[in-house]
């Protein structure tokens, strides 16, 4: 029989799921909407100190309902990270905007605030900056926010990868106007799939969940006076939230500890540097990402194709936006003036390693000694 299969960051249950899952069918409030959707609402706002929230069924549908709260229509500009996933952007484009890619800075992996100051330049008056807190470290967010309020642009925080993460002692996700959250199967708490608009202004969480619910007037009859959507969290899966959110704390702790056993276990491989930490913030962890020297003749495949024959799985760090076919033709700010590119750099010499919460004490060392190999440690 093969080697068990390593994830790299895989659903962990509990068990309180299951209670909040039964009561949504014990009372058969199984449809959007329910009691489970309603307090995992209240309990995400109050844990990360939010204000109000609105559970929906994605994150990306957060980052869209936070763009269509902004009025973004056809030909504005939206300023987004370079080096992220795609649904941080792909909302920009459901409403008919252009996105422009900032890219990435060198302390954090995240938005750069030089570059951001440069697109600012070009195009003084776009409609949003969405900001993303990169495998859960948060960005340089005194200094991006500074330029967001000198310009007087709205801030959306994509912190779909960082729940749980704090700059300056508070969460990631409370800073901008708008913050989301996800709740992907890999995520550091899952609903199986959900997302979460969150805002201070509690009109704007109540409008949400209008567009959520496909813009249902409160007449008798069905009347829509608005285009609505089908982005509403189900009552089963916000139960899976609601048991998940009271392991968060743990789950953090966990990815902490991986980070650290993986910095101290390449401290002595100088050709090998872990994702930065920001020192105002205190990140969740939730990926742990390796950078190797060019010079040093081994690439990210190489290690990513060793551990997949020990059946481990691991990833390329993002591929930046503006290298994506789709996105091929849209402006980019690199973040030195001369043009290099940060987030070029980090994918095509970073990989993201093994940073399951399951993972035992021999699942770390097997991991270790099979990167520390291809380096000849």
């Amino acid at each position: 029989m093969g080697r068990k299969r390593i994830y790299l960051s895989s659903p962990t249950m509990h068990g309180e799921e299951q209670k909040y899952v039964q009561e949504a069918f014990d009372t058969n409030w199984v449809a959007p909407l329910g009691p489970n959707v309603n307090a995992f609402e209240k309990e995400v706002a109050a844990y990360t100190g939010c204000g109000h929230a609105a559970a929906l069924s994605s994150g990306t549908a957060a980052i869209h309902m936070a763009l269509k709260l902004l009025g973004i229509k056809r030909g504005d500009v939206v300023f987004v990270s370079d080096l992220t996933f795609s649904a941080s952007c792909n909302p920009i484009v459901y409403e008919n905007g252009t996105p422009v890619f900032i890219d990435a800075e060198p302390d954090t992996w995240n938005m750069s605030p030089e570059a951001l100051q440069r697109a600012f330049e070009k195009y003084p008056y776009p409609k949003a900056v969405i900001c993303v807190h990169l495998y859960g470290t948060p960005a340089k967010l005194q200094e991006i926010m500074e330029i967001c309020r000198k310009h007087q642009t709205p801030l959306i925080e994509d912190a779909a990868e960082s729940l749980g993460s704090t700059y300056q002692g508070k969460h990631t996700g409370t800073f901008g106007k708008y913050g989301i959250y996800s709740f992907n199967g890999n995520k550091i708490i899952t609903t199986s799939g959900g997302g979460m608009f969150v805002s201070d202004a509690e009109e704007d969480a109540a409008r949400v969940t209008f567009f959520a619910t496909q813009s249902r007037d409160p007449a008798r009859h069905y009347q829509h006076s608005e285009i609505g959507y089908n982005y509403r969290m189900s009552n089963v899966t916000a139960g899976i939230g609601r048991g998940q959110l009271i392991h968060l704390e743990e789950h953090i702790a966990r990815k902490k500890e991986i980070y650290r056993q993986y910095q101290e276990a390449f401290a002595q491989i100088p050709e090998i540097t872990m994702n930065p930490m920001n020192p105002e913030g205190d990140a969740n962890c939730w990926l742990s990402g390796m950078i190797i020297e060019e010079s040093c003749g081994v690439t990210p495949d190489m290690v990513m194709d060793a551990l997949e024959e020990i059946n481990v799985e691991s990833r390329p760090i993002w591929k930046p936006m503006h290298l994506q076919p789709v996105f091929a033709k849209e402006d980019f700010f690199p973040h030195y003036e001369d043009g290099r590119s940060i987030g070029e750099y980090v994918f095509a010499r970073g990989l993201c390693l093994p940073s399951d919460i399951k993972n035992t004490d021999e699942d770390m060392e097997l991991i270790i000694q099979t990167v520390k190999g291809c380096f000849g440690a």
